[in-house]
């Protein structure tokens, strides 16, 4: 049986988690509970009206947050010569081929998002089993296979995220810290739920958007009245 710290039994007494909260009353909850030791990241969850185990109804893409994720994002690209140059004058923190390749073989995974140019994706593919688990493999549809590497480091460090449908028919994503203020954390959210909306496959049937509930890193889910939730975002 799974044990909740004291510090959480505590913040999930402070609120009903079975009442849906206005969005402004969530987003003061969320930043009032987040009391870990650290900055904690504020969470929003989409759970949708999909079945993700129909390739049709796979959802997914890429946004760019008005005001950034608020963390360093450190930027690793492979690729061959000039490319490194210009992966790393556009804010890169590593950039170049073979000896990150054989970092990243040998367990190296100080990185969280990894950017390659097309050439090189033959090598990159082998490391398939390696960076598949952790997230890091790059992908043509979110951005990171091309070769504008410029443009992919300067999008990611400005706050590009990405976003895929779970197994269970959610989408989570960190749009922010609970340090923002409440207009920066409500445009973020808005821009990161509007591209959900876009995203949403011609083929599913039924309600979309079932249900949205925010969370900080070490926090409980507040679930959002449905109404509020539209009202603002709209």
């Amino acid at each position: 049986m799974k044990k909740f710290s004291k510090r959480f039994k505590k913040i999930v007494k402070s609120f009903d988690v079975k009442q849906a909260y206005t969005f402004q009353e969530a987003v003061d909850l969320v930043k009032k509970n987040a009391t870990a030791k650290f900055d904690e990241s504020f969470e929003v969850a989409i759970r949708l009206g999909v079945d993700p185990r129909k390739a049709d109804q796979m959802v997914r893409g890429t946004v760019s947050l008005p005001h950034g994720i608020g963390k360093k994002v450190r930027v690793l690209v492979i690729c061959k010569s000039p490319k490194d140059k210009e992966a790393l004058d556009a804010g890169a923190d590593y950039a170049g081929m073979e000896e990150y390749v054989e970092k990243i073989k040998g367990g190296w995974a100080d990185i969280d998002v990894i950017v390659a140019t097309p050439d090189v994706m033959g090598e990159v593919g082998k490391l398939g089993r390696i960076l598949g688990p952790r997230g890091l493999m790059p992908n043509p549809k979110s951005g990171t296979v091309t070769f504008d590497v410029a443009k992919a480091v300067t999008e990611v460090k400005a706050g590009k995220i990405e976003f895929r449908v779970d197994k269970t028919g959610n989408v989570h994503a960190a749009v922010g810290k609970c340090s923002f203020d409440a207009i920066k954390l409500q445009e973020n959210i808005n821009t990161f739920y509007q591209s959900v909306l876009k995203a949403k496959p011609t083929t599913a049937k039924g309600k979309y958007i079932k249900n949205v509930a925010f969370s900080s890193t070490m926090g409980g889910g507040v679930k959002i009245n449905e109404l509020s939730f539209e009202k603002v975002i709209s």
